[in-house]
């Protein structure tokens, strides 16, 4: 019985004119899954802006080439490893880390900064914190033994991620733009080698079990799709494979992700318009007995595929050697535009190359909106007083100190990292001119309720978060993590978050390099699809790797709020933790471009001792996580709501409610802190952005005075005893 679709298998049969055998089936199974073939997603993946002056590859490769300066690019990619990491954590994690390390390192760059984005179910699941610290094991037992810091991360947690959590990857690297390399075979005539780990039987299948919905019995039935990662080797690896590309040898290389060989192999073929002819006899086994099906289709970790003239491969084959690795030459690109696989001289697979890379039949669900949306929501009534509500966020595992997960990575290693996790943005030295900042997340409250403008705030507050270390998005990544896309609401919820993504992107003149899509994040046992998550990884340069960090520092510095707070509480953390559904989702503000650019120009000055994005939590809880070392005094009282005209001080329009002055999460909003008040304002200002003067900075305590005239009073040890929830959970 085929295991394929039977509209695939007719439509295979059709072109062949025979049955595919049931290796060639294997090999149709998992390239043309969603996973690797897009075909669910494709139409809407083209409608983002891809092109800039900095690009120099985009969508299409293990990883995009962006320029840096100079002869210095840099290499981008986002990968997840969803239910790898659901089966087996640990390795699931670890080798979702190896996998993307690899395809920057396919581009012929150096990986220099990883960032993780974490789902998790809610904490009071023993299920899900056994998921949390052990998927936070494998990240860190991974990154540190390879020498990549992992400098910015995001976790969130919702019970609809119980059965399915999800494991996002961004890494970035460096090369010399004459040492980029694609996955674009050159021509007929040279030869692939395989480099790295043996061949085995683990990730039989990983790019078919990608999309499919987990079950209750994923973690045993499906335990062979997940790989087994081994660090080490992956060290050797980066090194060897660095050292032939910069001795000129590789003309072509790619990493052995979904779909093992046959991914690898077929795809790189299919690029460059060759066929490819693969002696299997010639691929270094770690297990006897192994079929044709396994040895193509296996996703064991730690190997690469190089093309190389015939003449050097005995010099690349030495440079394995040097470095302790299985090395061996498995084939030949043709010009025949034939796949052909070969085992003891019997032809195992003779197929069209370009048919079986690239030519799965695109399908497509019709979107279908929700019938009702909620737009007004019911408080139930609150008890707590603001001070407590304040700690009550606070203490919510998605705004508490995230430092139990950030201590156990090395974010150090490489010596570039000069703003560690716990910030806005990562932030790495480059030289003494040029800074990377690194940024990651999306809000899925905000998505649920409005895929568009969930989508689009998303892309906002991550480039935002650049914005606070005075450094310009460049260019973003994202992994598109939803449920099952032939469900019409689920795939409105998809389309509709690429638009919104789209659409700010333009807006932010930021292009969308790359990425990944993950369907089927679906769990039979909890019976619910994972809420609509589109993350977002975003880059960012500035010309001063001298940055502000997000907490006040000088006593007497004037506070300033940057933008404009309404009521927006809808999806936001604070209707979570009181059991509120529905309500406004915040709606990005017109001219985006304008208040980026504000806020880089006004830390560009140098009188800028401490920037921070407003997001989940509001004023309160950025306030608050300002002053964990130093204390402020603010007034909200003339925090107005947004029903008259924007001025270049503020908005006119009625005064806010306390809840929503103290909890809105509007996005658009950053709070600086400066001793030249003066020089900052002219700044605004002259780009006519709203801004007004809200506090000062002094004292051991936060006081926020609200509209109604009551004053909020948080002590420092008040603040950081209520961020210690997950810590304590931990211990």
């Amino acid at each position: 019985m085929s295991l394929l679709p039977p509209t695939d298998l007719e439509t295979i049969t059709k072109r062949l004119g025979r049955a595919p055998n049931q290796v060639e089936e294997g090999c149709f199974l998992n390239l043309w899954s969603e996973h690797c073939s897009y075909r669910s997603s494709a139409k809407h993946l083209r409608t983002f802006p891809t092109e800039s002056e900095r690009v120099i590859i985009g969508p299409g490769d293990d990883a995009a080439i962006v320029r840096l300066k100079g002869d210095l690019v840099l290499a981008i990619g986002m990968e997840s490893h969803n239910h790898p990491s659901y089966v087996d954590p640990y390795n699931g994690a670890a080798t979702g880390v190896g996998g993307i390390v690899r395809d920057i390192l396919s581009m012929g760059a150096r990986p220099i900064a990883l960032m993780d984005l974490l789902y998790f179910g809610m904490p009071e699941s023993t299920k899900n914190v056994y998921l949390f610290e052990h998927v936070i094991e494998g990240i860190a037992g991974y990154g540190n033994c390879i020498g990549v810091p992992v400098v910015r991360g995001e976790t969130c947690f919702d019970s609809a991620y119980s059965g399915n959590p999800l494991v996002n990857v961004v890494c970035v690297g460096l090369a010399h733009q004459k040492d980029v390399v694609t996955a674009t075979a050159q021509a007929a005539g040279n030869a692939l080698i395989l480099m790295g780990s043996t061949t085995g039987r683990d990730g039989l299948g990983g790019a078919s079990f990608a999309s499919r919905d987990l079950s209750e019995e994923s973690e045993s039935e499906d335990r062979s799709s997940v790989q087994i990662g081994d660090p080490f080797t992956e060290k050797l690896l980066i090194e060897a494979v660095l050292e032939a590309i910069e001795a000129g040898y590789v003309f072509a290389c790619r990493d052995l992700g979904a779909a093992g060989l046959v991914g690898a192999s077929a795809e790189m073929g299919a690029k460059g318009d060759l066929g490819f002819h693969l002696d299997l006899d010639k691929v270094r086994l770690r297990e006897s007995g192994m079929t044709p099906y396994e040895i193509l289709i296996a996703e064991s970790q730690e190997r690469m595929v190089l093309e190389v003239d015939p003449a050097d491969a005995g010099a690349v084959l030495a440079i394995a050697e040097k470095y302790d690795l299985n090395a061996s030459v498995i084939g030949e690109f043709t010009d025949d535009g034939q796949y052909t696989v070969e085992l003891e001289g019997e032809v195992v697979v003779d197929l069209p190359i370009t048919f079986l890379s690239g030519g799965a039949p695109a399908f497509e669900s019709e979107p279908e909106m929700p019938e009702e949306q909620v737009e007004d929501a019911e408080m139930p009534e609150i008890k707590d007083d603001p001070k407590t509500r304040v700690l009550k966020l606070l203490a919510s595992p998605n705004i508490a100190s995230k430092e139990w997960i950030y201590r156990q990575y090395d974010h150090e290693v490489q010596i570039r990292t000069v703003m560690k996790p716990g910030d806005d943005a990562g932030v790495l030295r480059i030289d003494d001119e040029t800074a990377l900042a690194l940024s990651c997340g999306c809000n899925p409250a905000h998505i649920t309720l409005d895929p568009y403008n969930g989508a689009a705030g998303s892309v906002l507050e991550n480039a935002m978060n650049l914005a606070c270390k005075g450094a310009s998005p460049v260019a973003l990544v994202n992994c598109l993590n939803f449920g099952d896309p032939e469900d019409p609401l689920i795939y409105w919820q998809f389309a509709e978050s690429v638009r919104g993504i789209g659409d700010m992107a333009r807006a932010l003149n930021i292009p969308v390099v790359g990425g990944n899509v993950s369907f089927y994040n679906e769990s039979d046992e909890f019976k619910t699809a994972i809420p609509p998550t589109p993350s977002i990884g975003m880059v960012g340069i500035s010309g001063d790797c001298h940055v502000p960090g997000m907490g006040f520092a000088d006593a007497g510095d004037v506070i300033i709020l940057i933008g404009e707070t309404r009521a927006e509480l809808g999806g936001s953390e604070y209707y979570r933790v009181y059991g509120c559904a529905g309500g406004s989702v915040p709606v990005p503000p017109g001219g985006p471009q304008k208040i980026i650019d504000s806020v880089v120009a006004a830390i560009g000055t140098g009188r800028v001792t401490s920037a921070h994005d407003v997001s989940s939590g509001g004023l309160a809880v950025a306030l608050a996580e300002m002053a964990q070392a130093v204390g402020a005094e603010i007034d909200l009282t003339g925090i107005t709501g947004v029903t008259g005209t924007t001025g270049a001080t503020g908005v006119t329009g009625p005064d806010l409610d306390p809840d929503a002055a103290l909890f809105s999460e509007s996005h658009g909003r950053v709070i600086l802190a400066t001793p030249d008040p003066d020089a900052i304002t002219r700044v605004l200002q002259a780009r006519g952005v709203s801004h007004r003067i809200i506090g000062e900075v002094g004292g051991d305590d936060l006081r926020i005075r609200t509209g109604d005239g009551a004053v909020v009073v948080l002590s420092q040890g008040e603040i950081a005893d209520a961020g210690e929830s997950i810590t304590r959970m931990m211990r």
